[in-house]
């Protein structure tokens, strides 16, 4: 049986299509490969989402800077980090046309957590710094807990009581503040929204941390742990 195929989302050099070059953290691949997938790097081609998807078993939205908030009702904040408008042009026709196949396993990660909120009505706390009084916290592969509301969420997938505070790496000046249409799963003891799903979906989960970034097998679960759960969703995608 052959492996499922995993799209990953590419940031640009200097956060710039000008630069002419993509890049992407080996360690989006390395999780995807442990989990038993075969991972592909996603070009930014708005008018291919809906081809992507096809050629796709699943699909991982990386991290990034910040979305531009304009197209959803409210001003990007003056300190904002606009991430390049092709990247968030195509990464927003990839979630529509993901719509359209409800099967289709997504994991979104920090920025990507935040562009699927976005996308199903919700809004962002844009600069932490104006509403918490230790943003740090999330800055800079900060680690913290966090802790889940429903443990039915593949998120966690029944494998931890739902009160249980788990640790995550984060690096993060936004927030969701409303998923919209999504679930609220998991928060950090600030209150932080840190992942959200859509519980009528196989697998369709946003995580304000950084999996693919854990220290250790202690919080597995909540970190390889997903993309083990990605790619096993995504062997039985139609």
């Amino acid at each position: 049986m052959s492996k499922p195929v995993i799209g990953i989302t590419v940031d640009n050099r200097k956060n710039s299509a000008a630069s002419c070059i993509y890049e992407s953290s080996i360690i989006y691949s390395r999780a995807v490969t442990q989990a038993g997938g075969v991972p592909v790097l996603l070009p930014h081609d708005p008018q291919l989402a809906a081809q992507h998807i096809d050629l796709c078993d699943g699909l991982v939205l990386s991290g990034g800077v910040d979305p531009r908030t304009e197209a959803f009702g409210e001003l990007t904040h003056p300190k904002a980090r606009p991430m390049d408008a092709t990247r968030q042009e195509f990464e927003l026709a990839l979630l529509k046309a993901i719509d359209e196949v409800v099967a289709k396993p997504l994991l979104g990660v920090c920025l990507g957590m935040q562009l699927m909120a976005l996308h199903r009505g919700g809004r962002l706390d844009q600069y932490l710094p104006d509403t918490l009084a230790q943003p740090q916290v999330h800055s800079k592969y900060h680690r913290h807990t966090v802790e889940f509301d429903f443990g039915d969420s593949m998120a966690v997938a029944n494998q931890l009581p739902p009160s249980t505070g788990w640790a995550v790496i984060s690096n993060h000046r936004q927030a969701v503040a409303d998923p919209g249409s999504l679930r609220t799963v998991a928060r950090a003891p600030d209150g932080v929204i840190e992942a959200i799903d859509d519980p009528n979906r196989r697998f369709y989960v946003g995580v304000q941390w950084h999996p693919e970034r854990a220290e250790s097998s202690d919080s597995a679960p909540i970190n390889q742990g997903l993309y083990d759960r990605l790619v096993a969703a995504s062997g039985h995608a139609t």
